[in-house]
């Protein structure tokens, strides 16, 4: 009893020494995963993360004890059950995301399990004898004979995603040398500094977190106008709106002041600026032409002098 409870502080104090010292977890499925692959997944992480397991009636335990102290570690019991463990770090989330991820190995299907994916059969010669043609025949997969083997003539869906593979699936696909499945560590959840989240909000970019704030922004504006509500992002529109409708009244009354003198000025005489508007626009497009006369001068000399002939009959 004595050792047990040694381990027990032990574990305790471990998962709470890491749960003071990295300020985001991973919440990682372990389902199939070989101690090997373990290894590997912790080599991987070495210096940027930890990989502790544990049973989940001891680590529900144990995080009950530090609730009193750290109230937001409550987040994390809902997901702990099932094959699960934690991985501890204060690196960049979505680079160890990808590094949890990354080790997967192949597996063949085994009766019973269930199929994390579709799993086809490719058309092409199988090497198979004709002899076995019946047993394709059970499963429903079209095959002829061509040069003494079993073919397969149409790619087929043999086992859909979710489903239990059959025995005479499991066999079917070793016979042919499938491995249709990889196992490795999912990431359920993640927990950053009291706040949980689903692995998939890694996946949002900077430009789709400025879009969606950009369109919220808009939004508010046009509801707080909509409502004659003053917010941040509508006091803008509200001051150029108010502005556009005192011109509005000044240009109909004798109300005036400078800046508003001109345009008065405009209203009242049209003719004195239209005339000016297309001598502007002359003075201009004469300026652009004698620029563009000068640099095509300037380049047909230097055309020339490149040649040499300048020089030879100056």
């Amino acid at each position: 009893m004595g050792g047990k409870s040694a381990n027990k502080a032990g574990y305790f104090d471990k998962l709470k020494g890491l749960l003071e010292e990295y300020q985001s977890i991973f919440i990682v499925s372990v389902d199939n995963v070989s101690s090997q692959q373990m290894h590997e997944i912790r080599q991987s992480l070495r210096g940027e993360g930890v990989v502790l397991m544990g049973k989940n009636t001891m680590v529900r335990r144990a995080l009950k004890t530090f609730i009193n102290d750290s109230p937001e570690y409550e987040r994390l019991l809902p997901y702990v059950k099932g094959n699960v463990g934690f991985v501890f770090t204060n690196a960049d989330l979505k680079t160890i995301r990808d590094k949890v991820l990354e080790n997967k190995v192949a597996a063949p299907a085994r009766a019973g399990a269930i199929a994390p994916l579709d799993v086809w059969i490719p058309a092409g010669n199988t090497g198979m004898e004709p002899g076995k043609t019946s047993f394709f025949q059970a499963l429903g997969v079209p095959t002829k004979i061509a040069r003494g083997t079993i073919e397969i003539t149409t790619d087929l869906k043999l086992v859909e995603t979710g489903s239990k593979v059959g025995p005479s699936e499991a066999t079917l696909l070793n016979m042919l040398n499938i491995s249709p499945f990889t196992y490795g560590m999912g990431v359920t959840c993640v927990y950053d500094q009291g706040n949980t989240f689903p692995p998939e909000v890694l996946d949002i970019g900077e430009d789709q977190l400025l879009g969606a704030f950009s369109k919220a922004v808009t939004t508010i504006a046009c509801l707080s106008l909509a409502l004659n509500f003053p917010t941040v992002p509508s006091v803008m529109h509200s001051v150029v709106n108010a502005y556009k409708k005192i011109l509005a009244v000044a240009i109909e009354t004798e109300i005036t002041w400078p800046e508003i003198e001109e345009l008065k000025d405009r209203i009242a005489n049209p003719e004195a600026y239209a005339a000016a508007a297309p001598a502007a626009a002359e003075a201009s497009s004469g300026g652009a032409a004698a620029a563009e006369e000068t640099k095509k001068d300037e380049s047909e000399e230097e055309s020339e002098d490149e040649g040499g002939f300048g020089d030879l009959f100056g």
